[in-house]
């Protein structure tokens, strides 16, 4: 069983910028595409960032030019860097590794908060 810890969330101001990390047990890493979702309060839950196995990237409209997501395999972690941030970007971050009719797990989730 693959267990997701996510760390990083918390409070920050509009304009500042949060890291979120996410660490995976066992040693599916390397050759999963991993992502990041978040579900705001009242919304569904929405891709904001992903990334194969083979380093291509893909970022919700609403996030690009200001988040990134990147991986570290030895590591076992992804990271969202997140930049010039904005109310809206507030939302419970979920980390997702996954590998398409294999597996799906997902991070037990970190709140954001973006302050006016």
């Amino acid at each position: 069983q693959v267990q997701l810890v996510e760390s990083g969330g918390g409070l920050v101001q509009a304009g500042g910028s949060l890291r979120l990390s996410c660490a995976a047990s066992g040693s599916i890493f390397s050759v999963s595409a991993l992502g990041w979702y978040r579900r705001a309060p009242g919304k569904q839950r929405e891709l904001v960032a992903a990334m194969t196995r083979n380093g291509f990237t893909n970022y919700a409209d609403s996030v690009k030019g200001r988040f990134t997501i990147s991986r570290d395999n030895a590591k076992s972690t992804v990271y969202l860097q997140m930049n010039s941030m904005k109310p809206e970007d507030t939302a419970v971050y979920y980390c997702n590794v996954a590998r398409e009719k294999l597996y799906d797990y997902w991070g037990q989730g970190t709140q954001v908060t973006v302050s006016s």
